[in-house]
């Protein structure tokens, strides 16, 4: 029989996604809060220059009220709609300071950091001192073993947290491919979730739920882009997630896109630097590699999809 409690959370919140896209992408249009694109990348992304931006927004309207009906009940999302909205914020900052008031650097990088920082310090805080959750880490493919670190683990955090985020930052450059990417990852969590009873299901559903509506403006042609303030929001829930299942080694698993996408712009810096000015990648992120090599934007997304969901299928073996 179906479990109308999982499918309730994921059609809630795409329904509200759905329908907040007709309604706040014209507003974006208005405030023209459109995406400047880079001249050096390929030259099909030149005609996305004044989509929408900081659309991701939407989505994050369809979780949280979704998650509001929840809150009371399941008291264990909290800690993950704080994350996941509280980068979002940090987001949405950077992207109004750059396409709103037009100051194309947005935030600085120390103030993005700082506002990064603060935010997994606070949700530290909590899985130490006010969670049952704990930090000790599920070790893929250990037959149930968990490696804790002690007090290193909180340290440890803050780079899987804030990396996770921005990799997933560096990963949102086609049309379509952080939300689909993202999807897969938020179904894993979901079936675990489920599977062990740990009481976050209706958050890791609505997040499934509200991209999927998001996705109905997203996919290639881009009707609105998720900016910032959508791709921090989703790292920021990406690493909630995986610590409150005990389950950050995952990460390196089912969001091996986000890391070969930081990777990519760290292997291509480094390199530049070295060489005086030879690139390893055509281009970095290494999405654009992809295209720049002649594939084309949708399957360069199908293929960075297919690749998630046959290694989150990898992870659920490895629990």
């Amino acid at each position: 029989m179906m479990d109308y409690g999982v499918a309730v959370p994921v059609i809630a919140s795409f329904a509200v996604s759905a329908a907040a896209g007709p309604v706040i992408i014209p507003i974006l249009r208005r405030l023209k809060v459109g995406q400047t694109v880079r001249d050096d990348g390929p030259q099909t992304h030149l005609k996305k220059n004044g989509t929408p931006t900081m659309g991701g927004l939407i989505f994050l309207l369809g979780v949280i009220v979704t998650c509001l009906f929840y809150v009371k009940d399941y008291p264990k999302i909290i800690p993950i709609l704080f994350v996941t909205v509280g980068f979002g914020l940090v987001g949405f900052l950077d992207d109004y300071i750059k396409v709103v008031l037009k100051r194309s650097e947005g935030l600085t990088p120390i103030q993005k950091m700082a506002g990064q920082i603060v935010i997994t310090a606070i949700f530290a805080y909590y899985m130490v001192k006010m969670s049952d959750v704990g930090l000790q880490m599920l070790i893929p493919f250990s037959d149930g073993m968990y490696l804790d670190l002690g007090i290193l683990a909180v340290p440890l955090m803050f780079f899987v947290v804030i990396g996770t985020v921005n990799g997933t930052n560096f990963t949102d450059g086609l049309d379509g491919l952080a939300t689909s990417v993202t999807i897969m990852v938020a179904v894993f969590f979901t079936v675990v979730a489920i599977g062990t009873a740990s009481g976050i299901a209706p958050v890791t559903c609505a997040v499934t739920g509200g991209l999927l509506g998001f996705l109905l403006f997203n996919v290639y042609p881009a009707k609105v882009f998720m900016g910032d303030t959508g791709s921090l929001a989703l790292g920021g829930f990406v690493a909630s997630t995986a610590y409150m299942l005990n389950m950050p080694l995952f990460i390196v698993i089912v969001g091996i896109i986000y890391l070969l996408e930081v990777l990519s712009v760290m292997i291509q810096v480094s390199y530049f630097k070295a060489t005086h000015g030879k690139r390893f990648f055509k281009m970095a992120p290494i999405h654009h590699h992809f295209e720049k090599c002649g594939w084309s934007e949708t399957r360069v997304v199908a293929v960075f999809s297919i690749v998630t969901a046959l290694c989150c299928l990898v992870a659920l073996m490895a629990i």
